[in-house]
């Protein structure tokens, strides 16, 4: 499951967002796990599809809400939660702009892709993003269409 791009080991990866969403900028933050957790990503067994970050109700601090990490078969008693909010590890400055960037209508932060960087330690790449309309939508997939045709007209043209 786990995909390698340069020195990161991509482990989740969100792939309705950049459909579903308009990215304006994209940030690294770190998760705050238990030993199971990260055993149970090292094997694969994630899923942000569903995860979306916000903040709790009179804390100032980031979490990680919805995303699944099944339960570690070899934790015995000690095992985690699948669906708990996990708290990001992101700088103050970032953490308050981000904080003040979705109490505007419209922007969200979304997860884009779970890994492990070159030191093996796991990130979180989130982006703060802005929803699109239906017709946002069908233009990304007339796009997505008209890059594939092309494709296999070069294709066609240099054999």
């Amino acid at each position: 499951m786990a995909e390698h791009t340069g020195n990161f080991k991509i482990v989740a990866k969100n792939r309705r967002a950049k459909f579903d969403y308009e990215i304006l900028e994209t940030l690294e933050a770190g998760i705050i796990l238990t030993g199971s957790e990260v055993k149970s990503i090292r094997e694969g067994k994630a899923s942000i599809n569903e995860a979306f970050v916000s903040s709790m109700a009179n804390k100032n601090e980031l979490y990680l809400f919805n995303a699944d990490i099944s339960l570690y078969k070899q934790a015995s008693y000690n095992n985690h939660e699948p669906r708990r909010p996990r708290i990001l590890l992101v700088h103050k400055r970032q953490r308050n702009r981000l904080l003040i960037a979705i109490q505007r209508k419209g922007i969200t932060i979304v997860p884009l892709t779970m890994y492990f960087n070159h030191k093996g330690i796991l990130k979180l790449s989130v982006a703060l993003a802005k929803g699109k309309d239906p017709v946002d939508k069908r233009e990304t997939i007339k796009k997505r269409d008209w890059d594939l045709a092309k494709l296999k007209i070069m294709k066609h043209y240099n054999q």
